[in-house]
């Protein structure tokens, strides 16, 4: 197989800039599209005709799924209604790319991680932050050893509120996991990837202190957390640090990520793309832009990292290669995420530990 047959449940944003990319690969061709939102797939269809693609339109994604027979499918529903939809479509066997966050609870995650383990198809969590041209130059010059040993970790995401979304769902907490599970989860995981280590103490502080406050939905106050800052302990001795405000649109840089370790520090800043080299000596800084191409930044809203992404599971699934991105890679970052909303409902650190059968091994 040199070429794929792609099918997408849930058009909304997250699915239409997946569309996008898909426009952008070669190997890869976009067939059909369910959606139950009448709104959500007229967007798409006006969209498929601009970039050129003949794609069938659904409300019902078996029925989709039995007409379209698609090679691969893509997931970018809402967060609660992945657990569902995994549990409605892996019986098929087809190769799964299924948004971030795997689930909106630890609870799901883990069945849907269990299921996985055996899976005889790719499964892929779309935890594409590490795609990010700059982020992943960032990356292997860390695993590279240029810092040293990595002891320290910080992420600071300073951006704008959360959008509006199709029924309103992502103002919930029963509907995201939480905002540290439906935003931040891109973060814990690059924790884990970059230190190459998993986390075993979460202590984190957080409010609702500003954003969506005058909003109500149902009579419905909404209740998602816009800042908050995290800490996590790693088990070979490393600590990372999440800092998220989300009433911060004017800041200039949106993410500003650093390592530090015994040989000096290494930078990297988003949308500036540039990744700094700060060594103890005092002989920097030394700069370093990546570039990302102009048609992959248009495409989405992540920093060309959608495309990257995809350019990675088209080729694993023509090769037959391992997911880059596993079902455990999900699970541990809607863990972290959970512990650190746990940490700030209780005032607590809060213990991991992932030996245990719930943890699903390490």
């Amino acid at each position: 197989m040199s070429s794929s047959r792609y099918a997408i449940i849930g058009c909304g944003m997250m699915g239409r800039e997946h569309m996008r990319n898909i426009a952008l690969v070669p190997e890869a061709e976009l067939v059909a599209i369910a959606d139950p939102d009448k709104a959500s797939r007229d967007h798409a269809q006006k969209l498929a005709a601009s970039l050129n693609q003949e794609v069938a339109l659904y409300s019902d994604m078996q029925g989709m799924l039995a007409d379209a027979r698609p090679d691969a499918l893509i997931i970018a529903a809402p967060n609660h209604t992945h657990f569902g939809i995994l549990q409605s479509v892996m019986p098929r066997a087809l190769p799964i790319l299924v948004e971030k966050p795997l689930c909106t609870t630890v609870e799901h995650a883990e069945e849907i991680a269990r299921l996985a383990r055996d899976y005889p198809a790719l499964f892929w969590v779309g935890l594409e932050y590490r795609y990010m041209p700059p982020v992943t130059r960032f990356v292997d010059r860390v695993h590279a050893g240029e810092p040293g040993n990595p002891r320290m970790m910080y992420i600071r995401e300073h951006r704008f509120p959360f959008l509006p979304k199709v029924g309103d769902w992502n103002r919930f907490n029963r509907n995201t996991g939480g905002t540290l599970v439906e935003k931040c989860c891109h973060f814990f995981d690059l924790m884990r990837h970059t230190l190459r280590d998993e986390p075993v103490r979460i202590f984190a502080s957080g409010a609702q202190d500003v954003n969506h406050l005058d909003e109500q939905y149902g009579g419905e106050v909404p209740d998602i957390l816009d800042n908050a800052l995290v800490t996590v302990e790693f088990a070979g001795g490393a600590r990372a640090v999440l800092d998220l405000c989300m009433f911060a649109e004017g800041a200039e840089q949106q993410e500003e990520i650093y390592v530090l370790g015994e040989k000096g520090r290494l930078d990297v800043t988003i949308p500036a793309a540039d990744v700094t080299w700060s060594p103890r000596d005092r002989s920097g800084p030394q700069v370093e832009h990546v570039d990302t191409p102009a048609n992959a930044l248009s495409a989405g809203d992540h920093h060309g990292a959608t495309y990257f992404q995809l350019q990675h599971f088209q080729r694993a699934l023509i090769e037959g290669l391992p997911p880059q991105v596993s079902a455990i890679d999900g699970l541990r970052s809607v863990q972290m995420g959970a512990a650190a909303q746990q940490s700030i409902a209780t005032g607590q650190p809060v213990e991991l530990d992932f030996s245990e059968e719930g943890g699903l091994g390490a």
